[in-house]
């Protein structure tokens, strides 16, 4: 009878667990259906003309209909697309050489004081964003910056900064410290050993910083309407055009949002398993 129970248990405790993955598995895509659903409708919206999509409740098995792209297309969106993607990119580019040295200098070789240094960056992060919103603009009107795609540059690389800083300490703190020994045995420098074997121990860690900084510069509204006009207009500059006084056209901002987001869905898409392995490294110790 002892023998029959002791060979029962295991597979009552794996019947157990089963139908708790399974419910952790569907409450995992409900979740995710819902929050997809807003994107979802976005794209339906998109293709149907402008009377079906103000419909109230809206209908999803309207006429199909491309109106809203061609409005858009129409409207010129080439220039402030390239103005975000410059900014973006430079500006994450610029992020990640500055902040893998400081990373560098906060973990693997950590300088005195350490903690206040990190504090420092982080309380940086303290200031409302709308605080600094006029003293840079007046700086920007003295220097003759406004209106300039390089000042934005400069401000994701600063908005930017105590993110990657913080993440990429996080993600060089697993580096085991026997490679930096057999590093310095073999007679590497200091920056052969960052570029040749820390640099590609925390790639997913870099990935994951460069693509969360790249988001944060593409989707950043507030400072690029201040201060840009029409030379460096970004593309949610560009977003806020579609919002008239002689009403909201639904279907064309939603047809804009979905081609003005393809990037980062692109990038997010592309990045996901180093995202995914870069942030599990710098969580997980």
């Amino acid at each position: 009878m002892s023998a029959t129970t002791a060979s029962t248990a295991p597979a009552l405790r794996h019947r157990k667990r089963s139908w708790g993955e399974r419910s952790l598995g569907l409450v995992a895509w409900l979740v995710g259906l819902i929050f997809f659903f807003p994107f979802l409708w976005m794209v339906l919206t998109s293709f149907h003309s402008e009377a079906d999509a103000a419909t109230n409740p809206p209908s999803f098995f309207a006429p199909l209909s491309l109106e809203g792209y061609r409005d858009f297309f129409a409207a010129g969106p080439l220039p402030p697309l390239i103005n975000s993607a410059t900014a973006s990119i430079v500006s994450t580019l610029l992020v990640i050489v500055l902040a893998f040295p400081a990373a560098y200098a906060l973990s693997i070789r950590p300088v005195r004081k350490w903690t206040d240094v990190l504090f420092f960056f982080l309380s940086t992060k303290f200031l409302p964003v709308v605080a600094g919103l006029l003293p840079i603009y007046l700086f920007a009107q003295q220097v003759g910056l406004l209106d300039n795609i390089w000042l934005l540059v400069l401000f994701y690389t600063v908005m930017n900064l105590p993110i990657a800083v913080w993440m990429l300490r996080s993600f060089l703190a697993e580096v085991p410290v026997e490679m930096l020994e057999a590093a310095q045995v073999d007679g590497a420098g200091l920056l052969t050993t960052m570029r040749k074997i820390i640099a590609p121990v925390v790639t997913p860690g870099i990935a994951a910083a460069a693509l969360i900084c790249f988001i944060f510069s593409w989707n950043e509204l507030l400072f690029a309407r201040v201060l840009t006009a029409t030379v460096s207009e970004t593309a949610p500059v560009f977003l806020t055009g579609f919002v008239t006084s002689q009403g909201l056209f639904l279907a064309k901002v939603c047809a804009a949002s979905l081609v003005v987001s393809l990037p980062v869905l692109i990038a997010g898409f592309a990045a996901q398993d180093k995202l995914v392995q870069g942030l599990s490294m710098g969580a997980v110790r």
